[in-house]
């Protein structure tokens, strides 16, 4: 017989696995929903297929880590689980409120923390572990992010062309009995090559996000026996698909938060190295965020395409009081090499079809050298508000300490 609170642990961890697809699948397929590659239901299921095989393989270490590795599984009593995911559905509901991608792998963390420390089973040289890994991996981010744009970016933003296709890139025939998949006959060599690159990010962005997500769904119920492992991930994987072809609509429209005023290149880069940082510590077992990694190679891409003004001694060498010094602006990635020309579509201008399909090849345009170009030729709007990523960071900071004492009060106190 399944118990009342057991029923009510599956609900909760139903409720986050749907709003972590409903958040994820946005995230990851909005450059290519937006520049017309897929729909939105091809790429739900696109994103919940490779969210299962991220799940299924990579992930099943970080469920280990958090159902039995922070605190032993026999902690985790059904009372217990609810406690635990109740914190990480609130990590949602702040995170949905405030606009603000929250880290639920850190909230989730937090909870299980708070019960650890409550009952004196915390396993502390793991955590410190985990601890390292949430500090060293955002910084990562940055450094890459800071080495591709001061180096590569205004390369390959010279080279590339992204647009908005006219037509879907992949299509459904139902001519005959049996719907059969294709590609669009009218697309360019140009196009298919552009389209299956933002694609195979897209699927990478949702095996790294099955990987590490799963587990902030269902550790808690594995961990007490309540479901198997395998049973813990067709629900984690089961949900967030359901997210993905309901909520994960509205998400799709805005193209998320946090990429809509990128470049469609910059975008790539950042899902690429965000999800690549993920991957590697889901393999490790290490719960960690996929938003605070990409958020932070944003702000990295953003300084290093900035710093292009001056040479590396240049801005080693501390100017004295009064002379000018070394300009680093933070809205760099959308402009173009040269300035009259403006940048690439952002990923917001193909969502709402204000860009169009490149005509031609693109232009050979010359990429000036670092040290000798004007702030004003690598200044547009800003990539990010400070205000904001203030507020950004804050949350980050204040969502898994809020956990850690809610859950400690919780456990401590009253359960």
């Amino acid at each position: 017989m399944v118990s009342a609170l057991v029923v009510v642990g599956l609900l909760v961890a139903a409720f986050v696995g749907y709003n972590i697809g409903g958040s994820s699948t946005g995230v990851a397929f909005g450059p290519a929903v937006g520049s017309r590659i897929v729909r939105k239901t091809t790429a739900a299921a696109l994103f919940t297929l490779f969210a299962f095989v991220g799940a299924w393989t990579v992930g099943r270490n970080v469920i280990d880590t958090m159902s039995d590795g922070i605190v032993p599984a026999a902690q985790f009593s059904p009372t217990a689980s609810v406690g635990v995911l109740f914190f990480t559905g609130l990590a949602l509901l702040i995170s949905n409120i405030y606009g603000v991608p929250a880290s639920t792998s850190m909230t989730a963390v937090g909870a299980i923390v708070g019960l650890g420390l409550a009952t004196g089973t915390l396993d502390a040289a793991l955590m410190f572990t985990i601890v390292s890994a949430w500090i060293v991996a955002p910084l990562i981010g940055f450094a890459v992010g800071a080495v591709i744009g001061r180096y590569l970016y205004p390369h390959l933003d010279a080279r590339l062309s992204f647009g908005r296709m006219r037509d879907p890139l992949l299509r459904i025939d139902r001519s005959g009995p049996v719907p059969r998949p294709g590609l669009n006959e009218n697309a360019s060599r140009r196009d298919l090559i552009g389209a299956a690159l933002v694609l195979l990010i897209a699927c990478y962005m949702g095996f790294s996000a099955g990987a590490s997500n799963a587990a902030n769904a269902v550790a808690p119920l594995v961990g007490n026996g309540s479901i198997t492992m395998n049973q813990g991930i067709l629900l984690a994987v089961g949900t967030i698909g359901l997210g993905g072809f309901t909520i994960a609509r509205r998400t799709l429209a805005t193209v998320g938060d946090d990429i809509t005023d990128l470049p469609i290149l910059a975008a790539l880069i950042v899902s690429l190295v965000g999800a690549t940082i993920i991957t590697v510590l889901s393999q490790l077992g290490i719960p960690a965020s996929l938003a605070v990694s990409t958020t932070c190679c944003i702000i990295g891409l953003g300084w290093g395409r900035a710093s292009r003004t001056a040479t590396l001694a240049e801005l080693a060498t501390p100017k004295p009081p009064g002379e000018g010094e070394t300009e680093l602006a933070t809205g760099s990635l959308t402009a173009s090499p040269a300035a009259e020309e403006g940048a690439g579509p952002t990923v917001g201008d193909l969502a709402t079809g204000e860009a169009e399909a490149p005509t031609g090849p693109p232009e050979d345009v010359a990429v000036p050298g670092i040290g000798t170009e004007e702030p004003e030729e690598v200044t547009a709007e800003s990539l990010f508000d400070p205000a904001a990523t203030a507020r950004i960071v804050t949350l980050w900071i204040l969502s898994p300490v809020l956990s850690v004492v809610g859950s400690y009060l919780l456990f401590a106190l009253i359960l």
